[in-house]
């Protein structure tokens, strides 16, 4: 049976589905070769059609070896000043050789246009583009299997 994101038509499957689409850092958990937890904060898509989650590293990162050892991993979302407000979803990482570069997915793009410039500078917008996918240029996908939380 396919993941299925909680019903949007409930308080708390809105705000996973607008968490999701709008925020742009999630903290991604892998777990190294002695078993410690290694949280970071990445960019990612959520892709609707697939019910997975995309998301680009540097090929030097320690996650891609984390993956290939253990594909376990975890995302979480930032919680509120309450503590309230956590989403958390459980699944399974691949790197996606068949994914296209970052530069190519127009989502991905428009989602990251105004980071990107801050870090790359480039007044063309195409090259800054370029220059992303050129850096993160391993493609991630997690297959997301259980989600919990409470608002």
């Amino acid at each position: 049976m396919a993941f299925q994101l909680p019903d949007p038509s409930t308080p708390f499957g809105e705000r996973v589905a607008h968490r999701l689409r709008e925020d742009h850092v999630i903290w991604f958990t892998t777990v190294d070769a002695k078993g410690t937890p290694q949280p970071n904060p990445v960019w990612f898509l959520w892709e609707e059609a697939t019910s997975t989650v995309l998301m680009y590293s540097q090929p030097v990162a320690k996650r891609l070896a984390h993956i290939q050892q253990n594909p376990r991993v975890s995302l979480n979302f930032e919680g509120d000043e309450y503590g309230d407000d956590i989403i958390i979803i459980i699944g399974e990482a691949r790197v996606s050789p068949d994914a296209p570069p970052a530069d190519e997915i127009p989502a991905l793009v428009e989602k990251y246009r105004a980071a990107i410039a801050r870090i790359y500078g480039a007044s063309d917008e195409m090259e800054m583009a370029k220059q992303f996918a050129s850096s993160y240029s391993v493609a991630i996908r997690i297959y997301p299997e259980k989600i919990r939380g409470f608002l």
